[in-house]
């Protein structure tokens, strides 16, 4: 239920234009490392809280992704560069690698 109602959110999120942009680059990068270094932080924080690693694990990926959508939110406004599903996909494939990386290092 929570995933549907995401993805009606998003389909229905009033971006005012979508982004032309291509697949590779330097901010697809950025979105990769930055997305994949905040989920490895979120999993730390929950190890640090003491809560199981499926949980802190969930709560990385979750916050590293949710301030991923947050950025292409904002990028959708007017003045914005728009909202760009590539983006979105290189947050997502560095928010898994985070989490994997993390798991791997303990």
């Amino acid at each position: 239920m929570r995933f549907f109602m995401l993805v009606v959110l998003l389909i229905c999120s009033g971006c005012t234009h979508m982004a032309q942009d291509r697949w590779t680059g330097r901010d697809k990068a950025q979105h990769f490392l930055s997305s994949a270094f905040l989920s490895a932080a979120g999993n730390a924080y929950g190890e640090r809280q003491n809560w199981s690693s499926g949980h802190s694990g969930s709560f990385g990926v979750l916050f590293s992704v949710s301030l991923g959508a947050a950025k292409e939110f904002y990028d959708s406004r007017e003045g914005g560069s728009g909202w760009s599903w590539k983006d979105f996909s290189w947050d997502i494939a560095g928010a898994a690698t985070g989490y994997a990386l993390w798991n791997l290092s303990q």
